[in-house]
Order: C-alpha cells, then structure tokens, then sequence
C-alpha cells in the first residue's frame, strides 16, 4: 500500500476506494474502463435529477458553468474536462481514491489541482451517501473552478491551508471550507441561492438550505465562520451568506495568523 486509507470523521467503516492505486500525493489515474453501465447509468440519473433543481435555487454563475462538464449520459473524462478547464482558469482535475489528509489536500489545491474521487456510489446511495464519490465531486465542485475569480479563491484556500497546518489552525480553517465551498450560499439580485458543492449536489438539502424557515442564515463574518461547529450527518442548521465570489478572494488575502488568534479566544459555537 502506497499510502494509509483515510476515514470520515470517527467512522470505523472501511475506506472506499482502493488506496493500493495513489501514489504518494495520494492522487491516482482515472481508470476509466472499470467503470461499469450500470456505474454510468448512476451518474446520468443523478445528473438529471440534480439539474432538474437547480432554476430558482443554484447560483447563476454556476447554472452557467455546468454544460463545461461535458458529457451528461455517463461519468466524463477527466482529460477531457481538463482540455477545457486548464484553458479556462490553468485548473487540472486529478484523480484520487477517496478522503486524503489534510496536507496533501492543501498542497493539490495550491498548485490549481483538484481532487476528485474516482468511484461512484451504489445505486442504494442514491440519495444519500455519508463521503464524496464522483458525482458530488464534480457536478458539485468543478463548475465553479471554471470561474477565475472563485478558481482563485480556491487555490489561495489550499496556500492558507499549508500555513494553517504549520500554526494548529487547521480546524478553524476547515470550517472556512465546509461554510464556502461546501455549503455556502450567495445573495444575488434574484435572491438567495446555492453554490456550495454539498448543497448543489443534493435533492434534499438544495431547496432547503434556500426557502426552508428552519435554518439560520448570516452574513459571512471570519471569525464566526472559523468558530462555528458544522453538521456532517444532518442538513446545516447554519449557512453563511456572500454578497459576491470577490468577497470570498478578497476575504483571504490577508494573513490568518491574527484571525486564528482572536478565535481562539472566542472559543466555540455550535452551528444552531
């Protein structure tokens, strides 16, 4: 074994995908002809299903980033997405088994590399699986990282995500992620929406997260962005809201070390 297998949270399940294949960047090919009809047919349903949602609830810009994707009626290429993302904002798409540690995670995203997983879930996960599989990955994630300015602030996450490590931040910082990139909702001149990749690549939580009364939805604010516990079994009981992906870039420019500091001092919350 190339590399050690990494689990969700404290779950004592086996790991996914098979960690024999990555190297030690923990990425790996895209072995395309393991994919079955029936793993393709998974992909197509989901798609269909996901994009019937989206009018009225998913960010524009994310509405218009999606045919980029390509193929809609089986798994796509990753070198074929590649050919139009690299051309688009200099992003590769890399394969990996599943979850990888934090550090390599970071170190992909800092040199414009993202990681997505390479298996798809069973058709008895079909609407719910408890880690990313390709489908959430790239239906959820990819879209946006042809936009440059959100392709930006993802590669600047990665940078702040190595210094993180190095000062014990990277919990604090991991909220960042899960409260942006994962579940985060933008205001736009039509209304609230969806860009986050957890949110967007499910049917039950998209239209939550936006026209539900149950949840809490604030401004996004650092500090109470890097404080706040999140949910990883239930829907969010708390969305942080942009105004705009420039917000986001321009959140991240400055260094964390003081930011660290002072949450650390505010100690915890709860997401609800």
């Amino acid at each position: 074994m190339a590399v050690e297998p990494v689990v969700y949270g404290a779950s004592d399940r086996p790991p996914r995908g098979d960690y024999t294949r990555a190297g030690d960047d923990y990425t790996c090919s895209q072995d395309y002809a393991a994919y079955t009809q029936a793993d393709h047919d998974t992909y197509r349903r989901l798609y269909q299903r996901q994009s019937a949602l989206l009018p009225g609830l998913a960010a524009g810009e994310f509405v218009r980033m999606l045919p980029f994707l390509g193929a809609v009626d089986r798994i796509p290429r990753f070198d074929e997405v590649n050919e139009r993302l690299y051309k688009a904002t200099k992003w590769q798409l890399v394969g990996v088994p599943g979850l990888i540690p934090e550090v390599p995670f970071f170190t992909l995203l800092a040199n414009r590399k993202f990681p997505v997983t390479d298996w798809i879930r069973t058709p008895q996960e079909f609407d719910y699986i408890v880690e990313p599989d390709i489908f959430h990955d790239l239906f959820g994630h990819v879209p946006l990282l042809f936009n440059p300015v959100f392709a930006d602030y993802v590669q600047r996450y990665g940078e702040g995500g190595l210094k993180a490590e190095a000062l014990g931040a990277c919990e604090m910082l991991s909220r960042l992620y899960w409260y942006t990139i994962e579940f985060g909702l933008i205001r736009e001149a039509e209304g609230l929406r969806a860009y986050g990749a957890g949110i967007l690549s499910s049917s039950g939580e998209l239209r939550y997260s936006v026209t539900s009364p149950e949840p809490r939805r604030i401004p996004l604010v650092l500090e109470d962005v890097m404080r706040t516990r999140y949910k990883i079994d239930t829907f969010q009981h708390t969305y942080f809201v942009i105004d705009s992906f420039e917000q986001l870039f321009e959140m991240t420019a400055p260094d964390f070390t003081p930011v660290y500091e002072r949450v650390r001092g505010l100690g915890e919350r709860m997401a609800g």
